[in-house]
């Protein structure tokens, strides 16, 4: 009965987990439409108006840093990272798990590493309150630099509910695994 409510407790953190990397996930359409309208509306204004911003462009730059930082996490969770397909399709389910484990683990390794080389590097750009070295340029340079640490904490949360998944999918019951399979098709019942 302990291992069953430890099991509830820990897909109850997972499930957490994943909310919070939806919800940013949520957020991230929102910047790259943003940041495409932003485009499109200098390139109009460059080339019909003759009319340029230093801070608009430099903004660009800072919404694809956002889209693409905050992005990781959720293109993770979803599944939607670059892997070759070719050889994994044909791996025993078991072959597939340490491939999965070593991926996540490598994953998580790497994004502690950023988060560690970027810490002095965000503190350094806070204590001076960076901007923008050109003139017309964005203000709070300090702002897009704390996306990195930021994206990777992301990754870092997104990994460790991807290992908690793992290996609890892989501690499942038969007649779990069953109810799991009958939901996601919407029959029901046990097979």
């Amino acid at each position: 009965m302990n291992a069953n409510k430890a099991r509830k407790g820990l897909m109850g953190l997972v499930g957490t987990i994943e909310s919070v990397i939806d919800g940013v996930g949520r957020i991230v359409p929102w910047v790259a439409l943003l940041m495409i309208g932003l485009v499109a509306t200098n390139v109009v204004l460059r080339y019909l108006f003759s009319f340029g911003s230093v801070w608009a462009q430099e903004l660009e730059w800072h919404l694809l840093a956002a889209l693409i930082l905050l992005g990781m996490s959720y293109a993770l969770q979803r599944g939607d990272n670059v892997r070759v397909d070719l050889f994994y399709a044909g791996y025993t389910p078991r072959l597939k798990f340490v491939v999965d484990v070593l991926s996540v683990l490598l994953m998580l390794v790497v994004s502690l590493l950023f988060i560690k080389l970027s810490l002095n590097y965000v503190a350094q750009s806070w204590s001076i309150n960076e901007t923008s070295p050109d003139p017309g340029g964005i203000p709070w340079r300090w702002a897009v630099k704390s996306l990195i640490p930021l994206g990777y904490a992301l990754v870092v949360l997104q990994s460790v509910g991807a290992l908690l998944r793992l290996f609890l999918d892989r501690g499942k019951t038969a007649h779990e695994a069953a109810d799991d399979l009958a939901s996601e098709t919407g029959k029901g019942g046990h097979v």
